[in-house]
């Protein structure tokens, strides 16, 4: 024992352990720098590993790999989806529709290749038991198939009767298919999805997270929360499997945003789907959406996660919301703009457009709520009216854009939505949808304060410290 201490007391060992230590660490930010990320990402980075050298670099193998452009299926595999979930292989009539929408429905396509449809039916969802009842009558009135995937499938009393419904249909001869996240997912016991497996249903977890090979897949998540129903009925939205979007769980109430789609645009839903079901190793899926026409909404459907080229959201919002001329309304429980969405947020204020974004007063996350708070004094000064949600947790996730365009989906305005969590928003033109999604928003500044500058300039010293400091790690937040 006496010798091998003094071999690690010999002066080269430390010095061959410190030079393939600093070595690792350089190594590490040679590849961050060549990625050419956001420069304040990649200096967030940076500066944990100097700051917390050992620590850092196990927080980097967690959470700061990239696997942006990786296909997620073939070319050959997207065309076949194409033609099966596009009823119609033909342009979109454009007619009647404003300039800035027809630059919206060629930039969904230079993006991702996302086709406009028209003729849908929306029904808005701000209740999770509307919700909940609406999607379990649907389901059981399913005769072919059932696909249904969310960021948190609950083993709750909600969770346990959608389980109840959907193993049902699946005893009927209709297959059904589940894809949980499984970071969402982690509490929730495996034999609540044991048992929809042993009733037959296809139940299988967005990148298992298992110790030690795949441990750098815990950052990137699937946060998408949809359904679709013999590609006729779809939803999308905010809303996850929980009793919390019931009873509020810890909150008073739980405020989402969902939507129940009829119409061609199910086949966007019933496409991403199939997407991440063949990511994940199944088969491609060979069902069909028909061409049936419900309503008269036009919209198109965008998704995004950590293998996108572009950060197709962010993108599109920024779009949007540049376009705008009369006014701009904005829910999210998480407020981190990038620098460019921030800065076309000011841009839109300060050219006399009212531009409103509501947050919750309390979160259901620490501290996202302080670094939410870090970028609040800047859209003050340009004009930007700030509202806190003070009836409970604030979860939605919607803009409204002038009188004919909204964005309903799963995706916050922060950069976890927008550069590592797969994620996907409908884009809605219908002065009908648009109409009452401006009624819903005034009806929640009803339960809202507005911040006033000279206000939030006298809040106490120590949250403006604590605000700047998470600031700093918004972008790995």
């Amino acid at each position: 024992m006496a010798q091998f201490e003094a071999f690690l007391n010999t002066p080269w060992v430390y010095w061959t352990l410190f030079v393939a230590y600093l070595g690792t660490i350089l190594s590490i930010i040679g590849i961050i720098l060549s990625e050419n990320r956001n420069p304040l990402k990649s200096l967030a980075w940076i500066t944990v590993l100097m700051l917390f050298p050992v620590g850092g670099i196990i927080l980097y193998i967690f959470f700061g790999r990239s696997i942006k452009n990786t296909h997620m299926i073939s070319r050959r595999n997207r065309r076949r989806l194409r033609e099966l979930t596009v009823p119609e292989h033909k342009e979109p009539d454009t007619t009647g529709l404003s300039d800035e929408t027809r630059q919206h429905i060629m930039l969904a396509r230079a993006l991702t290749g996302a086709p406009y449809h028209t003729g849908n039916k929306v029904l808005i969802f701000d209740s999770g038991k509307q919700k909940f009842d609406t999607l379990l009558a649907d389901i059981a009135s399913a005769r072919s198939y059932i696909n249904l995937q969310y960021y948190i499938f609950q083993d709750d009393a909600i969770g346990t009767r959608i389980a109840d419904a959907l193993i049902e249909r699946a005893r009927a001869g209709v297959k059904v298919r589940v894809i949980y996240d499984h970071i969402g997912s982690i509490h929730v016991k495996n034999r609540f999805f044991r048992r929809m497996t042993d009733a037959g249903i296809e139940a299988y977890p967005f990148f298992r997270v298992a110790f030690p090979p795949f441990a750098t897949r815990i950052n990137w998540r699937n946060h998408r929360k949809l359904v679709v129903i013999d590609g006729k009925t779809g939803y999308i939205g905010g809303m996850n499997i929980a009793d919390r979007y019931i009873d509020g769980g810890r909150f008073d109430t739980w405020r989402d945003t969902h939507i129940r789609l009829q119409g061609p645009a199910v086949g966007a839903l019933q496409y991403s789907f199939a997407v991440d079901w063949r990511f994940m190793g199944r088969e491609l899926l060979e069902e069909t959406v028909p061409a049936d026409t419900a309503g008269t909404a036009g919209m198109h459907m965008l998704t995004c996660g950590p293998t996108s080229e572009w950060s197709n959201i962010a993108l599109m919002l920024l779009k949007a919301i540049g376009n705008a001329k009369k006014r701009v309304l904005i829910q999210t429980p998480y407020f981190l703009p990038t620098e460019s969405l921030l800065k076309t947020l000011q841009a839109t204020a300060l050219s006399r457009v009212d531009v409103r974004v509501m947050i919750p007063r309390k979160s259901d996350s620490f501290i996202l709520t302080y670094a939410s708070r870090s970028y609040i004094n800047e859209c003050l000064r340009a004009g930007i009216k700030i509202y806190l949600y003070e009836a409970g947790m604030l979860h939605s996730k919607t803009v409204v854009i002038d009188d004919d365009f909204c964005s309903i989906g799963s995706a916050n305005i922060d950069f976890r939505s927008f550069e590592h969590n797969f994620e996907a928003n409908m884009f809605i033109y219908s002065r009908e949808v648009n109409a009452q999604m401006k009624h819903r928003f005034a009806e929640d500044m009803r339960h809202s304060v507005r911040i006033k500058l000279a206000h939030w300039r006298k809040r106490p010293l120590v949250h403006r410290i604590f605000e700047s400091i998470l600031r700093l790690l918004s972008p790995v937040l």
